[in-house]
């Protein structure tokens, strides 16, 4: 399968341009740096924003499944309105153009911010937080991707044999950051661990980028098991935390206060299950098992 990835040389692009060869597709990886020098990959250096360059990549590469990542990754990463205008005039131009040139399925990186947590008074409708829970984004970058989300239903609508989605992948661990490489906040995963409070913004979500990747194939290579329009969360299905979170979410954010005892078994604090009952997708991968032996020094502090 011809499979176009844009964002191919980022924190997530690397593993899902990584996890297409391995599946044997040809991959065309997009970005403003060069990806991965890996089978079955040829890499373009190309800002998708200029439409001639983009019209040329697509006519080159004619792809039947398009997976969209480039765009400003983090929240607060650049100013406002960059974030907005980066993000949302990409996924537009994208999608778009998957639709216009044919492919059988094009999904975006969306994020799970667009539910609004860590503000002041921040209280979900209920937890876990699953793919049906209402959209809130407080600042401008789960806004852009709120906007993404609603380009994909947008182009749906019209979109013919062309299935759109939107996948939410969680705080993206790359294989490297589990060996103590700085995660995307600078800090490391032992860090994380050991001080709550660096997790409690992003309610302790992660996902092995890994894992993010095999849906993310998933998805293009089954559009038949895929409802136009739909969107997956993607995270690991037990938190970032040493202790559960009826016992943490509270003291960080006080409306979850009474909510978060549905997660005193152990879950996280949303749920992947769109993605397990479309594609029988699950994360494989977790800190338990992929984290390198923590220094005996931060035992004690990780139980504090």
């Amino acid at each position: 399968m011809r499979v176009l990835v844009t964002g191919g040389s980022g924190r997530l692009g690397r593993s899902v341009v990584t996890a297409l060869s391995e599946r044997g597709h040809d991959v065309t990886s997009v970005d403003l740096a060069p990806g991965p020098d890996l089978p079955g990959v040829e890499n373009v250096v190309a800002d998708l924003l200029d439409e001639a360059a983009r019209e040329e990549v697509f006519a080159a590469a004619r792809p039947e499944g398009v997976i969209h990542l480039a765009g400003i990754a983090v929240p607060f990463g650049r100013p406002d309105l960059e974030i907005l205008d980066v993000n949302t005039r990409l996924a537009w131009a994208v999608l778009s153009a998957a639709v216009g040139c044919g492919a059988r399925a094009a999904t975006a990186a969306s994020s799970p911010t667009v539910f609004g947590y860590n503000t002041p008074g921040w209280k979900p409708r209920y937890l876990p937080i699953d793919e049906a829970h209402p959209v809130a984004p407080w600042h401008s970058y789960g806004l852009s991707k709120a906007i993404i989300e609603e380009t994909v239903r947008t182009l749906a609508r019209t979109s013919g044999d062309c299935v759109l989605s939107a996948v939410r992948p969680g705080y993206v661990i790359a294989p490297e950051e589990w060996a103590g490489a700085p995660t995307q906040l600078g800090h490391t995963l032992a860090e994380r661990l050991a001080d709550p409070e660096l997790a409690a913004g992003s309610l302790f979500n992660y996902i092995d980028a890994r894992d993010a990747a095999e849906l993310f194939a998933l998805v293009v290579e089954n559009p038949g098991r895929v409802r136009n329009g739909q969107m997956f969360n993607a995270v690991a299905d037990d938190p970032l935390s040493t202790r559960p979170l009826n016992e943490l979410l509270p003291r960080f954010h006080p409306g979850t206060e009474g909510l978060a005892d549905a997660l005193a078994d152990g879950r996280a604090a949303f749920s992947s299950g769109a993605a397990e009952r479309a594609l029988g997708w699950r994360p494989r991968r977790h800190w338990r098992t992929e984290l390198a032996p923590l220094p005996a020094t931060s035992a004690s502090d990780m139980d504090a």
